[in-house]
C-alpha cells in the first residue's frame, strides 16, 4: 500500500512538473528525431529536414523522442552538473513509471480480459492531461489545419498499432516474453529501411542482430507461458513501430507542420488521434462487454467499483507518464 500510495505521488508530481520545470519553451529551437530525420521547430511550427546519420535502433514506445538544446556551447558546458542531474532524474523517472504501468496494465488485464477495451482507456487517459493544459494557457494549444492532420494521420495510426499490440501480447502471455520478443524491434526497423527508403547499413551492422533473433527464437521455444497471440501481437507492436519510423521521415520530411507544435505537443496529437481511432476498432473487436465484465467484478467482491476504476487510470497514467518522460529522456542525450 505505500508503494502504491508513493508512486501515485510522485506520478502527480511528475504530471504537474512535467508541465512546466520539464517543459520546452516555444522560442527555443527543438530538433526532433523521428527515425532518421531531423525537426526545427519555431513560433510558426515545425519543419522536418533529412540528417546524414541513421539510427537503426529505435524504442518501441519512443520512436517519436524529440531532442532539446538552446544557447551555445559555453552556456552547455558551464550547465553541464545541472544537466546530467536532470538527465538522470529523467532516466529514473522513464524507470519508474514503466515499471508502474507494467504492473498497473497487468493487473488490469488480469481482472478485465479486454485487452482492446483497456487500451483505449489507457490512451485517452493521456487526454485528460493535456488538454487542461492547453485550455489553462499552460501550455500553448497546437494549431493545425486539416492537411496537417491528414499528413499526421498514418503516424497516429503506427502509433496505434505499437500500443494495441504491446497491450494484447501482455495480456495474452508473460510480462516478460512480450518484451524479449519486442527486444527485436531493430531487426524490423533495419528491415522497413531497406525495403522502403533504400537505406542499407554495413554488414557488421547487420551481423550485430543476429544474436537478437537468436534470443528471441530461444526465448520463444522455453518460454513456459508461450502463445501464437502473445508473439503475433509483439511482433504487431515492433512492426508498428518501425512503421512509425518509416512513415514520419516520408510524409513529413521538408513539410512545415502547423503551430506550436513542439515536442510534448506532437506526442499529445498523435495520441488524440490514435484515441479515435481506437474507439471503432475496440468496438468492433470486444463490442460493450466490458462493462458487464466490470460489474461482474466488482460483484465477485475481490474490487470495489472505486478500486478497479483507480487500477484502469493508474496503467492509463502511467503509461502517457513513461512515454513522455522518456522522450524527454531521450531528447537531453541525443
Amino acid at each position: 500500500m505505500f508503494i502504491k500510495k508513493s508512486f501515485v505521488a510522485v506520478l502527480a508530481l511528475t504530471f504537474t512538473g512535467l508541465s512546466s520545470a520539464f517543459a520546452l519553451s516555444s522560442n527555443s529551437p527543438i530538433r526532433s528525431q523521428l527515425s532518421t530525420k531531423e525537426c526545427s521547430f519555431g513560433k510558426q511550427g515545425v519543419k522536418c529536414l533529412p540528417v546524414a546519420s541513421i539510427n537503426s535502433s529505435v524504442e518501441s514506445s519512443t520512436s517519436l523522442a524529440l531532442s532539446a538544446s538552446g544557447g551555445d556551447a559555453a552556456e552547455a558546458k558551464s550547465s553541464s552538473l545541472m544537466d546530467t542531474l536532470q538527465t538522470g532524474s529523467y532516466f529514473a523517472l522513464w524507470y519508474l513509471f514503466n515499471i508502474g504501468y507494467n504492473i498497473y496494465n497487468k493487473k488490469s488485464l488480469n481482472a478485465l480480459a479486454f485487452p482492446w477495451t483497456i487500451a483505449l482507456i489507457q490512451m485517452a487517459t493521456g487526454i485528460a492531461y493535456f488538454v487542461p493544459l492547453w485550455l489553462l494557457g499552460i501550455r500553448k494549444a497546437p494549431k493545425l489545419s486539416f492537411d496537417d492532420l491528414k499528413t499526421l494521420f498514418p503516424v497516429a495510426l503506427c502509433h496505434t498499432g505499437v500500443h494495441v499490440g504491446a497491450v494484447v501480447a501482455l495480456g495474452a502471455g508473460a510480462v516478460s516474453f512480450a518484451h524479449i520478443v519486442k527486444a527485436s524491434e531493430p531487426v524490423v526497423t533495419c528491415a522497413l529501411n531497406a525495403v522502403f527508403l533504400g537505406q542499407v547499413l554495413p554488414i557488421p551492422v547487420y551481423l550485430t542482430l543476429l544474436p537478437i533473433i537468436g534470443g528471441v527464437a530461444i526465448a520463444s521455444m522455453k518460454e513456459l507461458s508461450f502463445t501464437y497471440l502473445a508473439l503475433a501481437s509483439a511482433m504487431l507492436s515492433n512492426v508498428s513501430s518501425a512503421a512509425r519510423g518509416v512513415l514520419s521521415k516520408k510524409t513529413m520530411t521538408g513539410k512545415q507542420i502547423g503551430e506550436n507544435l513542439d515536442a510534448q505537443n506532437l506526442y499529445a496529437v498523435l495520441t488524440a488521434i490514435s484515441t479515435v481511432c481506437l474507439i471503432p476498432m475496440a468496438l468492433a473487436m470486444e463490442g460493450t462487454g466490458f462493462f458487464t465484465a466490470f460489474n461482474e467484478v466488482v460483484a465477485g467482491g475481490e474490487f470495489t467499483k472505486k478500486s478497479l476504476s483507480i487500477l484502469l487510470a493508474l496503467s492509463g497514467a502511467s503509461y502517457y507518464a513513461y512515454n513522455e518522460v522518456a522522450f524527454l529522456a531521450l531528447g537531453k542525450v541525443r
